[in-house]
């Protein structure tokens, strides 16, 4: 569709971005209406939300407009299944110049629906306003299918810590990205268009999994959340996790231990999780670390000792790739 948006105006602009969506058996009211229905028959909702502001978030100059729809579907919908849920549905709220083509919010709108379908979710509905720049806000539903939430609260001393996913991609491709290189395309894309484990999330409540969350912020970072929020200490083992030979290699060019990325780079959107020492893991999972009990170390070691390097996200603090 070519113009812009001011010039389709505020409705104009909704039926083009409706118009591009798809439905799912768990919406009984989609877009159109006062408010949305999506069926819950578990009779508890899980809900996250986030938002995304343009150079804060993204650039348009790296991601495209299908680009960032998928990003931010997919860090809302990993939150939903990080605690044991299937994701159900998402809402949208978009801030817009007046002068962007109507070609950017409609590819956004593609990409928002594509990220839902791999989750098994729907787009149904959400709100547009004008504004100076582009933010993009996402609220996302999930259904508990009559499991109890794994909150990041239920950590144990003796339990095993796993981790499902990729780990330091995303934080790759930025550095390759931010030196002016869009290859190797890998990582690139890594960062560009995560791709979260979903249903490794009910699953693993299924498996009894004590605690669990995404990685958005880092995997020590994360870790953190879990370990304040069990009262205990976690301890991962470097030596069991995998760096790619091309992460190596992106490492050596740009003068970063890629094991930096690893451990704190966040947006790859993997799930980590504690389990009882005794459960089987699928071969997917792998066992990084161990719960302990607290001490006087940080409540986070990487080998039994405290990881000095700066690193993890931060809203209103700096983040080093």
């Amino acid at each position: 569709m070519k113009g812009t948006v001011g010039e389709l105006g505020e409705f104009g602009l909704i039926r083009e971005l409706t118009s591009r969506l798809t439905t799912t058996p768990a919406v009984r009211v989609g877009p159109g209406d006062d408010a949305a229905v999506v069926a819950a028959p578990d009779r508890r909702v899980v809900a996250s939300t986030d938002i995304l502001v343009e150079g804060r978030h993204f650039r348009r100059d790296w991601s495209t407009a299908y680009d960032v729809g998928r990003k931010a579907a997919a860090q809302n919908l990993a939150d939903i299944a990080a605690m044991g849920a299937v994701p159900t549905a998402l809402l949208l709220g978009l801030v817009v110049p007046a002068e962007l083509p109507v070609t950017w919010p409609s590819e956004l709108m593609d990409g928002l629906r594509d990220e839902c379908q791999v989750a098994g979710a729907a787009v149904v509905g959400g709100d547009v306003v004008r504004g100076d720049s582009i933010m993009v806000s996402i609220t996302a539903l999930g259904d508990l299918r009559g499991q109890e939430p794994v909150t990041r609260a239920g950590a144990r001393p003796g339990d095993l810590v796993a981790v499902t996913g990729w780990l330091g991609w995303s934080a790759a491709g930025y550095a390759v990205l931010s030196r002016g290189f869009r290859s190797p395309r890998a990582f690139v894309e890594a960062h560009r268009r995560p791709e979260p484990p979903y249903h490794a999330g009910p699953a693993a409540a299924g498996l009894g999994a004590t605690a669990m969350c995404d990685v958005s912020d880092g995997l020590i970072a994360d870790l953190g959340h879990i370990a304040e929020a069990s009262k205990v200490r976690i301890d991962v083992r470097s030596g069991a996790i995998d760096i790619p030979t091309q992460m190596n290699d992106i490492g050596q060019a740009v003068g970063v231990d890629p094991m930096q990325w690893v451990l704190t780079g966040g947006e790859d959107h993997a799930i980590v999780a504690t389990f009882p020492p005794d459960v089987k893991l699928p071969a997917r999972w792998k066992v990084i670390g161990e719960v302990l009990n607290p001490s006087a170390l940080p409540q986070v070691t990487v080998d039994g000792a405290p990881w000095t390097r700066k690193g993890g996200w931060d809203h209103f603090g700096d983040m080093e790739p």
